[in-house]
């Protein structure tokens, strides 16, 4: 009897000593279980890093400006289509810039435009043309050596960049002067017309959209 007591009063001290164990080692597993998943959920929700259309973080050699919503996303009209074809062409298929587009044609203007290498162009959208009294603006569009004066002075003989804008004076191809300020993505042209859309490519010119027409001396 008292070797039956023995006997069976070791098995459950065994017993005693081997749950502490166990549940031990089952909170150790589950432990590492848990960090491995948290491990895993933090790298999923881990954002990569933003990239541009071009693959690179520069913004400064992106097109900037409030009025660039509005420029399609694909096709012959959006950045990537006018990058490919010469800046009169390009202008073409932008239809803000319709108004000038006509202009240019009337002037004779197109084939210059087109067969010019590094040039910036400020091209004024059609409300800009709009601000200008339609007798007025008749008159010009009629008017062809005033014409050509007006949309030369709107063309510089060389590549201009957002950072040159800041305090800039460059000569056009009308032989006068224009002026730029500003800062940021906020630049301004003779200090009256805003650049809406800036620093967009096209196939041999960069064109800064303004929302204003530049007038040069008479």
């Amino acid at each position: 009897m008292f070797a039956h007591r023995f006997r069976r009063t070791t098995a459950l001290a065994v017993a005693a000593l081997a749950l502490p164990v166990a549940l031990s080692a089952c909170s150790s597993d589950n432990s590492k279980s848990d960090s491995k998943d948290s491990s895993s959920s933090s790298a999923a929700s881990t954002p990569s890093a933003p990239m541009s259309s071009s693959g690179t973080s520069d913004m400064a050699s992106q097109p900037f400006g409030s009025a660039c919503a509005s420029v399609p996303k694909t096709g012959a009209g959006s950045f990537d289509g006018m990058a490919k074809d010469p800046v009169a062409t390009a202008a073409s298929n932008n239809p803000d810039l319709s108004t000038l587009v006509t202009a240019v044609k009337k002037a004779g203007l197109v084939d210059t435009l087109n067969n010019a290498k590094g040039i910036t162009v400020f091209a004024p959208t059609n409300e800009a043309f709009a601000k200008i009294p339609k007798a007025k603006l008749d008159k010009v569009l009629a008017d062809k050596a005033t014409l050509t004066k007006i949309l030369t002075y709107h063309v510089v003989g060389q590549k201009v960049t957002p950072s040159q804008l800041s305090n800039g004076s460059f000569t056009t191809l009308e032989k006068g002067k224009v002026t730029t300020s500003g800062s940021g993505e906020s630049f301004k042209v003779n200090d009256t017309a805003n650049v809406v859309c800036g620093n967009v490519p096209t196939a041999n010119a960069t064109v800064y959209i303004i929302d204003s027409v530049l007038m040069p001396k008479m």
